[in-house]
């Protein structure tokens, strides 16, 4: 995670314009063009990338051996997207092309399409305004390493690169049974994927070059190929295994897709947690505090904090506690407030937890320009949060809490001399539910980009998916 280098104070809304507006992604990928195409008079051609409004558009390559469904998700890719497909077979097929007729040319003679050749036709496809508007997606291109630099040093840089991958024994049964509808230009495979139709399947063709020995050449030479391909993409390349049904691999390849990767933008994490009591706020913050250094900030135990140094807002609090007392809004806000303006709070970033926990407490807490860039709702059943707390139990004699199905005592002794908090009781927990689910629903319309996570699963899954939360940029809105 990246902080402010020095102890500047920088307006939360600064920060938050340009990760709303996807400022410095939009910098970063013009200043890259700038460098690529180094025109003569930079501010026109700023102007017309701006307006060609094509930075978000799927620029995707999908890479994978013979067999392993490249053609077909790619197929299924380019109609989800609403993209363009590149092949090798439709870039020669291009009408009013000189230089899609001197590839045919040379693939009739020779079965092969010299590399500059073929970079300069994908150079010439990728100027239409269809790619330019609606993106492009390249099925097995490139082939070599020597093609994946020369079409870089002309500027197309995809933004996905998908490599699918499967054992060679699977890949040369599949591609043996494999046939093609020459009118649709679909797939079939006579074991795993035959059509019911008998007109389909009349007219369907085994393509060239699929026997056993020839498909084991081409695994040869893909594998030989590939391992110098792949580190020409690195930070946007996948490996997915084709080794599972077409639909999986589709939504796998898809959800990559439509992923934004993190720009060089400085970035200092405000984390909101937000679930009811046992929910896992508490231990989350936690592992994210120590793994990226996030100060963490739980309302509770500032409040705590402040009592037991006996500070003015702790006097202010005291007598709230001792008569068991919600701590009015007015108080808390000033006690977190003068936490969250300490220096290491700006530099670091912070994850809080136990506040806001209702629609007033977000508008007080945003009113001060405390405003949390990643909100997270903790999504757990009564059923499950109801196991959690009312099975805790605390040794009076030692401190050391345990919980009679995850964690029991060691000894029927200490067993014995378990005391429940009574807080954990079933019907204050209900309570609180109630009370947080009546609110949430507000919370939510508030935070509009807030990330709703299953939080009845091991805690570090549920971690893995908030990390995820994070690190990535948040979507674009939709219009």
């Amino acid at each position: 995670m990246d902080a402010t280098s020095a102890p500047h104070y920088i307006p939360p809304e600064m920060p938050e314009y340009g990760e709303a507006n996807h400022i410095f992604e939009m910098m970063q990928t013009m200043l890259e063009q700038l460098l690529i195409y180094q025109p003569k008079d930079p501010i026109p051609f700023m102007i017309d990338h701006l307006q060609r409004d094509s930075d978000n558009v799927p620029k995707i390559v999908i890479l994978g051996p013979p067999a392993s469904g490249k053609t077909t998700i790619a197929m299924w890719l380019c109609k989800h997207l609403n993209s363009n497909l590149l092949t090798m077979e439709n870039l020669m097929a291009k009408e009013f092309s000189q230089l899609a007729a001197e590839a045919t040319r040379h693939y009739q003679k020779s079965k092969i399409v010299p590399s500059r050749l073929l970079v300069r036709l994908i150079q010439e496809r990728l100027n239409d305004e269809e790619c330019i508007r609606r993106g492009w997606i390249l099925d097995g291109i490139p082939e070599t390493r020597e093609q994946a630099l020369m079409i870089q040093s002309l500027g197309i840089i995809p933004r996905h690169v998908i490599v699918l991958s499967a054992p060679d024994t699977v890949l040369i049964e599949r591609n043996v049974g494999k046939r093609i509808d020459p009118q649709t230009g679909e797939i079939y495979h006579t074991t795993f994927d035959w059509p019911p139709e008998s007109e389909i399947q009349n007219r369907l063709i085994a393509p060239e070059g699929i026997s056993e020995l020839e498909t084991a050449r081409k695994l040869l030479e893909y594998h030989r190929n590939i391992v110098r391909i792949m580190p020409s993409y690195p930070k946007i390349l996948k490996v997915i295994s084709s080794d599972q049904p077409c639909v999986d691999v589709f939504y796998q390849v898809l959800t990559y897709v439509q992923t934004n990767h993190r720009s060089n933008a400085p970035f200092t994490p405000r984390v909101l947690l937000c679930g009811p009591v046992g929910s896992g706020k508490s231990l989350q913050a936690a592992l994210l505090a120590q793994k990226y250094g996030l100060v963490n900030v739980c309302c509770g135990q500032l409040l705590k904090e402040a009592v037991a140094d006996k500070s003015r807002f702790g006097e202010l609090i005291r007598p709230f506690f001792e008569k068991k007392m919600a701590v009015p809004d007015n108080i808390i806000l000033k006690v977190l407030t003068k936490r969250l303006n300490q220096q290491d709070c700006i530099q670091r970033g912070w994850v809080m937890h136990g506040y806001p926990r209702d629609l007033d407490q977000a508008h007080l807490l945003e009113s001060l320009g405390h405003k949390p860039n990643r909100v997270f709702f903790l999504n757990v059943p009564l059923d499950s949060i109801i196991e959690r707390l009312t099975l805790r139990r605390t040794d009076p004699v030692t401190g050391e809490r345990y919980h009679l199905m995850y964690r029991p005592p060691p000894t029927i002794e200490i067993q014995a001399r378990l005391l429940q908090n009574p807080k954990d009781a079933e019907e204050q927990i209900k309570l609180k539910m109630d009370l947080f689910y009546r609110n949430s629903a507000e919370l939510e319309g508030f935070y509009t980009r807030a990330i709703t996570i299953n939080g009845d699963q091991d805690p570090y899954t549920v971690f893995e998916y908030i990390e995820s939360g994070i690190i990535n940029p948040l979507p674009k809105k939709v219009p």
